[in-house]
């Protein structure tokens, strides 16, 4: 078994030691063969495919946070390689929503894991493995894109200073090329999954290989009910909620009618006013525990 493993060493998660010993480490134990490529501030997307070509790995590992994930899903969409997940990230979403709750567990997965392949959604012709939205969470994001401290708390703190900025949006949505709805809200969240690394399900129906996603709108909403739309996310009953709406469909137009932030998958792309989005069935094949 040969694994390439792919670091990004601006992670937010600081695991004790150095991470390469670990690797090292378990390939004793677990008699597997691995090659180690960093991550620099210039990433060179062909460095990595010519080192895939030369070493032929069986498994491409993706140390880091969910924007690593997404990188190297744009390398291996629609190819024969398996991605493992390792979770050094500051939430690490997708390795939660796939089962992984370690760096331990996920390494223990290159002889004990299967192969699954899951679904990925194009945005504006972008990839998202995970989650993206638009209006409050994705300022949120941006915020905490901005800021040199990392981990839930920074989040959180950033999260409760926007609530007091909430902005309202007017949404023309197009589901599955029907008739336009029209939804005033304060985010819509496109969910190929269904929770965030912190733990809050946004998507209470969200599957990762079931061939459709989910709009999850968030409606404007007293902020006195802020504590209970967060008990019903943390409690995976988010969609019982009055203020939250959630469509199920395999590809949706929307547009607004002013600019606002879009963060796919933890990363900010910038303020827009048009979104095309659409499943991608099975495109991804991914490392999981057995029984996932």
């Amino acid at each position: 078994m040969k694994v390439l493993f792919v670091i990004n060493p601006k992670s937010g998660k600081k695991e004790g030691g150095s991470f390469e010993a670990v690797i090292s480490e378990k390939s004793r134990q677990m008699n597997f063969q691995f090659l180690i490529h960093r991550l620099h501030q210039d990433i060179n997307e062909q460095e990595i495919l010519d080192e895939v070509n030369e070493y032929q790995p069986d498994i491409i590992a993706a140390a880091g946070g969910d924007g690593t994930v997404n990188f190297l899903a744009k390398l291996l969409i629609n190819q024969p390689i398996p991605l493992l997940i390792v979770p050094l990230g500051s939430a690490n979403g997708m390795a939660k929503e796939l089962g992984i709750p370690n760096v331990d567990f996920s390494l223990n997965l290159i002889n004990k894991g299967i192969k699954r392949s899951i679904d990925i959604l194009s945005i504006n012709q972008k990839l998202c493995i995970h989650l993206a939205d638009v209006g409050l969470n994705a300022r949120v994001v941006k915020r905490f894109e901005n800021d040199s401290r990392r981990g839930i708390m920074t989040y959180a703190r950033h999260l409760f200073n926007e609530i007091f900025l909430i902005k309202k949006y007017r949404f023309y949505i197009s589901l599955d090329d029907e008739k336009d709805i029209i939804r005033k809200a304060v985010s819509v969240t496109f969910a190929n999954a269904s929770k965030y690394g912190t733990g809050a399900v946004i998507n209470p129906l969200g599957k990762v290989d079931d061939g459709q996603f989910e709009l999850v709108i968030i409606k404007p909403f007293p902020r006195i009910k802020l504590l209970s739309i967060a008990w019903k996310m943390f409690s995976g009953k988010l969609n019982t909620s009055e203020y939250a709406e959630v469509l199920t469909c395999k590809k949706a137009k929307i547009r607004t009618a002013k600019r606002t932030t879009l963060q796919i998958d933890g990363e900010v792309i910038g303020k827009l006013k048009d979104f095309d989005i659409e499943i991608q069935p099975n495109a991804l094949p991914v490392i999981v525990p057995e029984g996932f």
